[in-house]
């Protein structure tokens, strides 16, 4: 079982093209469920699955209190599973096919407001050069609405401060090219002109254009750990996620006046749908809006 695993991986990688986080989500549900297979169902053949031995596993994930988020992400990772086993010829049926997915609940993303972005952004102190860097990412995040995962794959070819871009690899390996604010640019620019020469190592090169203290890219990790630092040094209270400024970008972007169709392209969106979500975000805010200031609401 799991040479087929390892089988379906590869074709992820090669065939799709997936994002290393994807994949790694696709290995542990499979990991997972090949587990359960073959421990309590006590199957060994993934051409004797059948379509009981699915739901009792659905069912096990709920009965470890797992969201219908997770739930619905696994059944997605089985399905593709299988249908790759029957493409393959590595099985003669696929039991996935009368399984629904389970309705996941659809929460709003949850933003900063502008005098937060403000507050967040003030946070880093500029006068070390790993302030600087924390000072040109957040930045960086807020002008664009990259993914943080995005961000710390950035090379140096990637930024071109004379044309006023940063140019991305998102989901899917696709390419998509957005423009950065001249307050971003500036800041970037006192980055790669002072700080970053500082981070970077005498004994090997590295293109990444964020580097940590030991002159090499930095990790997800480490950027999440300095976040949370910086959002109690502005005294925000909500809870952070790498994904914040993200949603604050479109949410503001939306709140402005600007197109759908043009923010889905920034974000790398590849259904408008996804991108519609920040809509009800701004009309909620609306209403606290009218709720807080209107005389006689």
């Amino acid at each position: 079982m799991e040479d087929h695993i390892q089988d379906f991986m590869h074709f992820l990688i090669v065939e799709k093209g997936l994002a290393k986080n994807t994949i790694d989500s696709y290995q542990r549900d499979l990991k997972n469920y090949a587990l359960y297979l073959t421990k309590v169902e006590e199957v060994a053949e993934l051409n004797a699955v059948s379509r009981v031995n699915i739901l009792q596993f659905l069912g096990h994930l709920k009965n470890q209190g797992k969201s219908s988020k997770t739930v619905a992400r696994h059944v997605a990772s089985i399905r593709s599973f299988h249908q790759f086993l029957l493409r393959e010829k590595a099985t003669e049926q696929d039991p996935t096919v009368h399984i629904e997915t389970p309705k996941t609940e659809r929460t709003l993303p949850k933003i900063l407001s502008i005098a937060e972005v403000e507050a967040l952004l003030e946070a880093p102190e500029e006068s070390t050069p790993l302030g600087m860097r924390d000072k040109a990412m957040l930045e960086i995040l807020y002008a664009t609405g990259i993914r943080v995962s995005e961000l710390i794959q950035l090379k140096l070819d990637d930024v071109h401060l004379t044309m006023g871009f940063v140019r991305c690899i998102g989901k899917g390996n696709k390419e998509r090219i957005i423009p950065i604010g001249q307050t971003a640019m500036n800041v970037l620019e006192k980055y790669l002109g002072d700080a970053r020469l500082k981070l970077r190592s005498k004994k090997h090169r590295d293109d990444h254009l964020f580097l940590n203290h030991h002159g090499k890219g930095l990790t997800r990790q480490g950027f999440w750990k300095n976040l949370k630092a910086l959002a109690k040094k502005a005294n925000i209270e909500k809870d952070l996620t790498p994904h914040t400024l993200r949603h604050s970008f479109a949410t503001h972007l939306l709140e402005n006046g600007a197109d759908l169709r043009a923010v889905q392209e920034m974000l790398g969106h590849a259904d408008i749908s996804t991108t519609q979500i920040y809509t009800h975000v701004t009309k909620t805010r609306l209403k606290d809006v009218y709720s807080q200031f209107h005389p006689r609401a």
